[in-house]
């Protein structure tokens, strides 16, 4: 039982880490991409890698959320858990949780796509 228990904190840890994590990275990002468009806009010279920057931020953005996302559809299907029919139980509760993140680091990853899609082609700010 206790080694249950044991492993059953552990996985609740972990989804609760992966729960944090996606919307959190869009948020961050969300900042710099505003960032990167007002420097844009207002023509501010001096920063010629910042396009490549930003773009290397994006792609390490959405890598990470598709991490967390990936580890929070393992914690969801682990072998040996009871049937998800039988309700109430921890182990129910901890995979519905995962698969919740599942689905929350799915948005965000559509988020940063569609915060960065503009601000990359950010051509006039008129």
């Amino acid at each position: 039982m206790k080694r249950g228990l044991h492993g059953m904190v552990a996985r609740l840890k972990v989804t609760l880490w992966s729960l944090i994590v996606p919307p959190t990275v869009w948020a961050v990002h969300f900042l710099f991409s505003y960032l990167w468009a007002a420097i844009h806009c207002a023509k501010a010279g001096g920063f010629p890698r910042l396009p490549v920057v930003y773009a290397a931020g994006t792609f390490a953005a959405l890598a990470i959320i598709l991490a967390a996302g990936i580890v929070a559809h393992l914690q969801s299907r682990v072998p040996g858990d009871p049937a998800p029919h039988e309700e109430g139980t921890d182990s129910d509760r901890i995979r519905f949780l995962a698969f919740s993140t599942v689905l929350l680091a799915a948005l965000s990853f559509v988020g940063v796509i569609f915060t960065a899609a503009p601000v990359l082609f950010l051509t006039d700010c008129r």
